[in-house]
């Protein structure tokens, strides 16, 4: 077995594809860690901003997350909408460009590109955050952390959706279990002690109120709760992953989703303000996370606890399994648009979307770079690409109702506009709240990546206007073309070029350009009689011509372009044939130890030379 077997799998052919499908139970883990992982920061980004609050402050997480989850059950209605009008997949992009145009359409790929990016950094970093927090000894060893769970996941994702599903099952179902446990549990003993449950690990202490609620603090700690909606879009994104039928079963995955979230979400805020836990301040001695209180709170320090952490840490570092599901599928999309290059549609050995799982790697991990593996200032950032994905995707399916009928088309368009509506409103105070805090960086971007969606495409509309045609066959003239031969020295690879050069035109020219003073020519011409010419008149055959060329400055490359480019200027009507005679190695490594000038050689020629000029490579084969 080779080693790419063994860490990526045996190749897969197209007709097992059906064998890579997934249902519900691993469409959870494959494209749900996204959204339920969000449980997990969302609750406690919003409880940070109402810090200055003091004790007051947790009385708002309740209101607050309802309308979090009230516009997280709008975007769940609209989304199982676009699931059945879109199986295809390519979610918010593929809705808003059929719907509202290509401009918006791209302005929406652009958006879920970031936050597919921005989610695999942040998730990461969460979950060794997490992990150090539990063992500060780990602390000097963060970014290496952070770059090893990154390359485990591409690696896993590389051997295929199913082998991702089968890996990131148990983590993700533990973490369920295990959370849900302590909503239920928590929940029970609030029932039992009628309202006033006393935590068996005390939370830290409230700090004093320095600010008052106002609605500029609100607003904000809104903006921040929002976090925990984005990966909603991945499910409609990824349907075309699921085995048939692929609408229901999209649907059932994504209402396991959310109503998984929904009840997170709702249990965390109900725990929160009857045990009284607000957050810590981030950074600082004593920090501890809001779930890391509240599992506390409810189930003590023992070892359920140390499980449940455990099982919440690993989810967040996992969590970036929904980006490289979804963001390869989403380059596979624009790609087959003509808006990113064709490679990105190209299926791999393992019928997975390579270039757009490595690619995701690379910008990811840029990012874990540059800021070191902490990333904490990017979480409440992220949602932006994310709402922006959904405002344009429910605006479009309001177009797309209007555009059909039938009986349910009015309930299916005031859904989709209540969705667009929610969405956007969100969108604006998130931005608007973030703005200073570094939305304006993401805001910037966007249009940016559109632009570059549109600067790719204009290449390739460029390049199929000039080869296309439906003009009939220009037969061409019955010249022969000037073949041109470069040669070094006499040897079996020169001898090999010249043999199929003669094949091709008996107009030959074998080119040596002096370079030093070295006996090279001499040999070339002294000899050329004996090596060529008789041999070619033997044959009755035209003899090659052999060209000396001067180099004053010892270079090769310059003047045998410059003797070709005017070859091809003064014989105007024929074609000029290059053959490059170049060595092929058993061995890639054994390349290192070789100037591989034939090709730069072929570079330098393809550059510069015109519509009539051709290169043909003529490999020369070196056994062991």
């Amino acid at each position: 077995m080779s080693v790419s077997d063994w860490l990526l799998g045996k190749r897969l052919s197209t007709i097992e594809e059906e064998q890579q499908e997934i249902g519900p139970l691993a469409g959870i883990p494959v494209l749900g860690l996204d959204a339920l992982s969000s449980a997990a920061y969302g609750p406690e980004a919003a409880l940070t901003v109402l810090i200055p609050l003091g004790a007051a402050g947790i009385g708002f997480i309740g209101p607050l997350s309802a309308v979090i989850v009230a516009v997280l059950l709008i975007v769940f209605a609209s989304y199982r909408q676009t699931i059945a009008a879109y199986p295809g997949g390519g979610g918010s992009y593929t809705v808003a460009k059929e719907n509202l145009g290509t401009n918006f359409g791209l302005l929406s790929g652009a958006a879920l590109a970031l936050d597919y990016v921005l989610n695999v950094a942040v998730g990461i970093s969460a979950g060794v955050g997490a992990l150090v927090s539990a063992v500060p000894a780990l602390l000097p060893h963060t970014l290496a952390l952070c770059l090893a769970t990154l390359a485990v996941v591409t690696l896993v994702n590389l051997r295929g959706v199913r082998e991702s599903g089968a890996a990131f099952m148990l983590p993700t179902y533990s973490f369920v279990v295990a959370l849900g446990a302590v909503v239920v549990i928590g929940i029970a003993k609030i029932i039992v002690s009628g309202g006033h449950p006393v935590p068996l690990a005390v939370p830290p202490p409230l700090a004093a109120a320095t600010h008052t609620a106002g609605i500029w603090i609100l607003l904000r700690a809104f903006a921040n709760g929002c976090t925990a909606m984005t990966g909603v879009e991945a499910v409609s994104n990824g349907v075309p992953l699921f085995r048939k039928p692929r609408v229901p079963l999209a649907q059932r995955t994504l209402g396991a989703i959310i109503a998984i979230l929904v009840l997170f979400l709702a249990g965390i805020a109900l725990l929160s303000r009857a045990y009284r836990i607000g957050a810590t301040a981030p950074g600082q001695t004593g920090y501890q996370s809001v779930l890391s209180i509240l599992v506390g709170a409810v189930a003590g320090r023992g070892p359920f606890y140390y499980l449940t952490m455990a099982s919440i840490g690993i989810v967040l570092a996992l969590s970036a399994n929904t980006s490289f599901a979804d963001f390869p599928r989403l380059c596979r999309v624009l790609a087959e648009d003509g808006f990113l290059p064709d490679i990105f549609a190209v299926r791999g050995r393992r019928l997975v979307f390579t270039q757009g799982i490595m690619s995701l790697a690379l910008f990811s991990g840029a990012l874990l770079l540059g800021f070191g593996g902490l990333t904490d200032r990017l979480i409440p950032l992220f949602a932006i690409g994310a709402l922006l994905a959904f405002t344009l995707s429910q605006a479009g399916m309001v177009q797309h109702w209007r555009r059909r009928r039938g009986p349910r088309v009015g309930r299916s368009t005031a859904i989709n506009a209540v969705g667009a509506v929610a969405t956007g409103l969100t969108l604006l105070v998130v931005a608007v709240s973030k703005f200073t805090e570094g939305a304006w960086l993401i805001l910037a971007v966007i249009p940016a990546l559109t632009l570059f969606f549109r600067r790719v495409n204009g290449h390739y509309q460029r390049i199929a206007s000039q080869v296309a045609t439906i003009d009939p066959l220009e037969i061409p003239g019955a010249q022969n073309p000037l073949v041109v031969v470069p040669a070094g020295s006499w040897n079996k690879m020169t001898q090999h070029a010249l043999r199929f050069a003669l094949r091709l035109s008996p107009n030959v020219r074998v080119v040596h350009v002096k370079t030093e003073a070295d006996t090279v020519e001499d040999l070339l011409s002294d000899n050329w009689e004996l090596l060529v010419g008789s041999r070619a008149r033997a044959e009755g055959i035209a003899q090659p011509k052999l060209v000396i060329l001067t180099s004053e400055y010892r270079r090769f490359y310059k003047p045998f372009v410059d003797y070709v480019l005017k070859l091809e200027i003064d014989n105007p009507g024929r074609d000029v044939v290059v053959v490059i005679p170049d060595v092929i190695l058993s061995h890639w490594y054994e390349g290192l130890l070789h100037n591989n000038r034939g090709a730069f050689l072929r570079s330098l020629l393809r550059s510069r030379g015109g519509p009539r000029l051709v290169v043909v490579d003529v490999p020369f084969r070196i056994n062991d």
